[in-house]
């Protein structure tokens, strides 16, 4: 599955790496070519950038193994193969928009899906079957980003902070990147923080996309609403959103990080029992308001000094969910403006898939990829495991 269309008049001077990430929504795989550099005005480029949407079968049986099943060791590794070739479509298209071929690229990132974060039992799973994609593909693979963290006594998430400080940090400011996808995380960013890394915060804040994918789809029979246009046609529930609040999560200080092993369809019906009669779009009204507010509280507590958030992931496409984060944090008396990486020269659904790029390139080059001020590791790692091509 490699191209072999001759590349196109020169690219940009730099490594070629291509990152690959399908995460919590389980939508797709989302791919980007990327050109780095060393220069620290424009350390990374965009060459190209391609999702693969996820069929609704394939959807289905990733979010089954989410939860203990029958045959799970079977069914995990089929879906790895599945999961591979899709992999390999999506580099595919990548090096026929960018007219680059294969041999060009030192390497692939490749995250994985997650179907089992537990890091205080000393392990994450990832399922992926990278042998099969540099096979595939005919590129250098690197997978299993997180695993040498949790070794060295870290959450082994989130990883995409140490990409945020070095393509967003300033010198100016304290600014702070969110990234909202099924999960939503943040990076806090002092003016210092590129000299010196333990100044960096990150940590994930809470549900982001999550349960809102999941309440749609389950009423409407959708994957993800749009622009956020059913929660702003509800109204929010006060006393939901206070029992929704009173996770205990919420409040736990960093390093932390977590999933769909807390934040899953059980753990939001506890929370409607006993409450009949609700609206569904007044229930999703809420639960945007739950990853609005989560965000906007963990944002204030760990960086009251920031003047500008900048957001990324899915969750940037929501235009409700945006004008709520806004809403939450001048609602807690910030001065701070919301918008999303696209104000730094970053498309908000590249920035992830970048950060795996990077860390690729981090790896082949024996350079740390974790923050262990961020994920609570012993000190920092390099981060991956080789494939070769």
């Amino acid at each position: 599955m490699t191209s072999r269309r001759p590349p196109s008049p020169p690219h940009p001077a730099g490594q070629l790496y291509i990152g690959l990430m399908s995460g919590t929504s389980l939508d797709g795989v989302d791919g980007v070519l990327g050109s780095f550099s060393d220069d620290p005005g424009k350390p990374v480029q965009t060459l190209a950038h391609a999702h693969i949407p996820f069929t609704q079968t394939l959807r289905r049986d990733l979010m089954a193994l989410q939860t203990p099943g029958a045959n799970e060791i079977d069914r995990e590794a089929q879906l790895a193969n599945v999961l591979a070739e899709r992999y390999a479509e999506c580099v595919s298209g990548l090096l026929d928009k960018a007219g680059v071929v294969a041999g060009r690229v030192q390497a692939v990132g490749v995250h994985g899906q997650t179907i089992r974060h537990r890091p205080e039992l000393g392990y994450t799973r990832q399922t992926n079957n990278p042998s099969l994609l540099a096979e595939l593909c005919g590129i250098d693979v690197v997978a299993d980003f997180r695993s040498r963290d949790i070794a060295a006594g870290g959450q082994g998430a989130p990883l995409v902070p140490a990409f945020h400080q070095a393509v967003f940090g300033s010198d100016r400011d304290c600014r702070v990147v969110a990234n909202i996808g099924g999960i939503a995380n943040i990076t806090v960013l002092t003016p210092d923080a590129a000299d010196a890394s333990g100044h960096t915060i990150g940590y994930d804040t809470g549900p982001g996309n999550v349960l809102m994918d999941l309440w749609i789809g389950r009423h409407r029979n959708q994957a993800y609403d749009a622009g956020g246009a059913w929660a702003a046609s509800g109204t929010l529930i006060p006393d939901l959103l206070e029992r929704l609040s009173s996770e205990p999560y919420f409040a736990k200080a960093p390093p932390k990080s977590t999933g769909r092993d807390l934040f899953h369809e059980d753990w939001l019906c506890g929370h409607l029992a006993g409450a009949a009669g609700l609206r569904p779009e007044d229930v999703q009204r809420t639960l945007c308001e739950l990853t609005a507010s989560s965000l906007a509280s963990a944002i204030r507590r760990s960086a009251p000094e920031a003047r500008a958030v900048f957001i990324c992931g899915g969750g940037a496409f929501n235009d409700f969910l945006m004008q709520r984060i806004q809403g939450a944090l001048d609602d807690a008396g910030m001065r701070v403006t919301v918008s999303t990486t696209g104000s730094l020269g970053m498309a908000p659904d590249c920035v992830e898939s970048l950060a795996f790029a990077w860390l690729a390139r981090q790896f082949i080059e024996r350079r740390p990829g974790n923050l262990p001020a961020v994920t609570g590791a012993q000190g920092s790692r390099v981060l991956g495991a080789l494939y070769p091509a």
